[in-house]
């Protein structure tokens, strides 16, 4: 009887639960944009419980050009930051040598034994003073000598002294003719050496340049799927063909960022353990294209004077003596810094002390919890301190080799200093999953204060996509550093550029200078004006007169560490 009632009861009601539930639902879906906008970091609670619940499989293209790269994947840009984008991209647009026209032959492209650099008088004058500028001008020809008529080259410039250990970038300037200026502050009085490097002839630029856009998977991840004995691995990026194979989607919930893998035959998505580096795709471009990238011929050669490389820099004259103090002058070539002795000084307002003492180090990062994020070229300096100071010792996490975390600790003098790779894509060796975390979600979870050091480096392993990838993933971060230092003003924030690297065929293809290039004047533009500091490797790398290295030399490492440390204790 009673049992009767009750279900009477609930056919009574049912239908108006169902008539709430239907209305709840239409409602959701009428104000999504609305709830989407309740919150701009995440991505709509509906999808992260979804997300929770169950991976999810989307549809998406397969690999061609595509200029915003499976920005479908992310979280839909405001108009703001569409707008920044277009400019960042617009700020680095790199000339075409000959629009719409196919790889030409050797023969037709630049070739740095028959080009020519010469240095010019200055107002006349071939006398150089300290604080005055020097330019060079740089003809480019192709291997039969004629001289091109086009720009686009990838050239370096460098002033440097062998005798006294000194060295100065120079700024480059394409007047898309097949001339280009070379132009050099003189910081120093003595010997002074142009030295102007080809890193890419035009024609190569274009080969990068189309990689970057149509093959972005030219770089493979991989990641271990396991359940009891039973185990698969599949292929991992950041943008998967759907076509091809079932996708588990381990997109990030606070930031959107994605990152996809094929899904195992056997096992579910929430098997997961790890990420890796697959490998990289060979033979990825053709016979013809591969001439334009021959070490020793046309990647990284020196282009020869037509007349004296040197000069003599004379003293600074009476005038700029008195005007040494005040900033440079609207338009004149400003370079963060020189060498001189192998020491790094830095020009403008900055003060760099020398950190020759390792008590005068201890001294420094006491009471102090160093954060470091990044690539290896941050884990670098990580290596480099707790090698060099005493009182640092590293606290063993069992954290793969090269990998991490890492985490070191002086006790005497309270210091902490911490290491962890920057989340996927990294070409790491095996990183668990449950390691795998994205700077911007680390830096919300930081306290910050005059006692904590943030350091980031995060550059290499994005070379291989689509700049847009690159500048999505450092508005996450920059938004991150905003409330990081909103809630704590004291933070001390510095970032590390990238730099130069050692470079063949092979390197060029997927790690090129080029690339770096392209990601240091974004990341420079994405931070400018915000309260965080720079330490220059890429002007550093450029300056030196060792030879490049992915992982600079340790006279290199150790003007970074003081740098470093003057901002820490200036």
């Amino acid at each position: 009887m009673q049992e009767a009632t009750m279900c009477r009861y609930l056919s009574k009601y049912a239908f108006i639960f169902l008539f709430l539930a239907l209305s709840g639902l239409i409602f959701l879906l009428c104000n999504i944009h609305t709830v989407e906008n309740w919150n701009c970091h995440t991505i709509s609670a509906l999808y992260q419980l979804q997300s929770r619940i169950q991976s999810s499989f989307v549809d998406l293209p397969t690999f061609h050009h595509n200029r915003t790269f499976c920005a479908q994947l992310g979280q839909k840009p405001f108009p703001e930051d569409e707008l920044e984008e277009r400019y960042l991209l617009e700020s680095i647009a790199w000339p075409e040598p000959r629009p719409g026209s196919a790889t030409p032959a050797l023969h037709q492209t630049s070739d740095p034994a028959h080009s020519l650099f010469a240095i010019l008088p200055t107002k006349g004058r071939r006398e150089w003073h300290v604080g005055d500028e020097l330019e060079a001008l740089v003809q480019m020809h192709d291997f039969l000598g004629r001289p091109k008529l086009y720009g686009g080259d990838f050239l370096l410039a460098r002033l440097h002294s062998p005798e006294l250990r000194a060295g100065v970038a120079g700024k480059v300037v394409d007047h898309r003719n097949g001339f280009y200026s070379a132009m050099f502050p003189l910081p120093w009085a003595g010997s002074a050496q142009v030295e102007v490097t080809l890193v890419h002839s035009s024609e190569a630029v274009s080969v990068l340049r189309r990689l970057r856009e149509e093959r972005p998977d030219r770089v493979f991840f991989k990641s271990l799927f396991r359940l009891g004995s039973l185990s698969e691995s599949t292929v991992c990026n950041m943008c998967l063909p759907s076509d091809q194979h079932p996708l588990c989607n381990y997109t990030d919930l606070h930031t959107g960022e994605p990152w996809y893998c094929y899904k195992p035959k056997l096992l579910s998505c929430d098997t997961r353990i790890n990420h890796a580096k697959g490998g990289y795709l060979k033979h990825i471009i053709t016979a013809k294209e591969a001439l334009l990238f021959q070490s020793g011929v046309n990647i990284k050669v020196h282009v020869h004077a037509s007349g004296p490389d040197r000069i003599n820099v004379l003293p600074p004259r009476k005038v700029e003596v008195e005007n040494s103090s005040k900033n440079p002058e609207p338009g004149k070539l400003a370079p963060s810094g020189y060498f001189y002795k192998d020491s790094w000084r830095p020009l403008g307002d900055v003060t760099m002390r020398q950190f020759n003492e390792l008590s005068a180090i201890t001294q420094c990062l006491k009471n102090k919890v160093v954060n470091m994020y990044g690539d290896s070229t941050v884990r670098q300096w990580f290596e480099y301190l707790v090698a060099l100071v005493p009182g640092l010792k590293e606290f063993n996490l069992h954290s793969p080799k090269n990998v991490g975390p890492f985490m070191a600790v002086d006790s005497t003098h309270n210091i902490l200093l911490k290491y962890r790779c920057h989340g996927p894509p990294i070409r790491f060796s095996t990183v668990l999953s449950s390691e795998l975390r994205y700077v911007s979600n680390e830096l919300d979870g930081l306290s910050g204060g005059p006692d904590t050091v943030v350091v980031l480096s995060i550059w290499a392993h994005f070379s291989t996509f689509p700049v847009e990838v690159y500048i999505r993933r450092l508005r996450h971060i920059r938004r991150a550093l905003v409330r990081l230092l909103d809630r704590a003003p004291g933070t001390v924030v510095v970032i590390r550029s990238g730099n130069l690297q050692a470079l063949d065929q092979e390197v060029s293809l997927f790690n090129s200078d080029w690339y770096s290039l392209q990601l240091d004047e974004v990341l420079r533009s994405m931070f400018k004006g915000m309260n965080v500091l720079l330490v220059d490797a890429w002007q550093m790398s450029v300056a030196h007169h060792l030879p490049h290295a992915l992982h600079p030399p340790e006279v290199i490492v150790k003007n970074m560490i003081d740098m470093l440390l003057s901002y820490v204790c200036p």
